[in-house]
């Protein structure tokens, strides 16, 4: 598994929260498991105290997806650089789960959990999963959805980094969004050149008809 791979830890739970709608799923012990998916040793270390403590998280891996859509590509590192300090990682070299056809381990990198508890196990994996992408992409594969209200974090891994929107739903809408404000103008330009040719020719005398 490459360590980049680790990186959609963050935007599972960067995207547990709407805030221009108001919304936030984050709410419960169930949620936070949820956000581990096929980890099930690190989900079962989740407790109650740490809700708020992923929520702290979230925001702190958001304002690094803020930067990097902003084009602050030094802003995005310095808060990328403070998590990975404060949640060190232990790489590891495994072969689970990957055999070759003759039966061999494939071996490859792998993030070890000796972390004290769910959050810090959770949140070293987001930061590294996003230092590895960003320095293997760029800081500009680091976005977030220009779809409005949505601002859901997304991972650009298109050829020509041309991605704008988090899913093909929000992409959809903004495209029949922008069809329609551009009928509109249209509609209001055809209103408008009509109202000053009827203008025009109330303005003129028989004679100069």
């Amino acid at each position: 598994m490459e360590l980049a791979h680790y990186s959609d830890f963050a935007v599972r739970l960067v995207n547990t929260e709407e805030p221009a709608r108001g919304k936030d799923s984050l709410t419960s012990v169930e949620v936070v498991r949820d956000l581990f998916g096929a980890a099930s040793q690190m989900a079962r270390r989740v407790t109650e105290a740490d809700v708020p403590r992923f929520r702290a998280i979230r925001t702190r891996l958001r304002a690094v997806f803020t930067a990097a859509d902003e084009g602050d590509q030094t802003g995005a590192v310095d808060l990328l650089n403070s998590l990975l300090l404060e949640f060190p990682v232990s790489p590891q070299i495994s072969g689970h789960d990957f055999l070759d056809e003759e039966g061999r381990p494939r071996w490859h990198m792998h993030l070890a959990d000796h972390s004290s508890n769910a959050t810090t196990g959770y949140a070293a994996i987001c930061a590294m999963g996003l230092a590895f992408h960003l320095t293997e992409f760029g800081a500009d594969r680091l976005g977030l959805c220009q779809a409005p209200p949505c601002r859901n974090a997304y991972l650009d891994t298109s050829t020509n980094r041309s991605r704008r929107y988090c899913s093909d739903r929000c992409a959809t809408r903004a495209n029949v969004a922008a069809y329609r404000a551009r009928k509109r103008l249209e509609a209001e330009r055809t209103d408008h050149t009509g109202l000053t040719h009827e203008a025009s020719q109330e303005s003129t005398t028989p004679a100069e008809r």
